[in-house]
């Protein structure tokens, strides 16, 4: 009954764990677009090329044109 008991807190420790793991790489994906994004807005004001743009930000020319 113990070992029972025990096995079951473990797998949800590590059922919380590894969630906790995949949000926090969620959260540095989505910071890293949205720095490209703001990024690719101040080129964008200065004129420089979508193509330029593109490479530098990793973003596609659609979403720097949507900008």
């Amino acid at each position: 009954m113990y070992d029972r008991s025990l096995k079951y807190k473990w797998d949800n420790k590590n059922v919380l764990d590894y969630a906790i793991q995949e949000a926090k790489a969620e959260g540095k994906e989505e910071g890293a677009h949205d720095k490209a994004v703001e990024i690719a807005r101040e080129f964008k004001k200065l004129g420089i090329n979508f193509e330029d743009i593109a490479k530098g930000t990793g973003l596609t020319i659609e979403e720097i044109e949507k900008l």
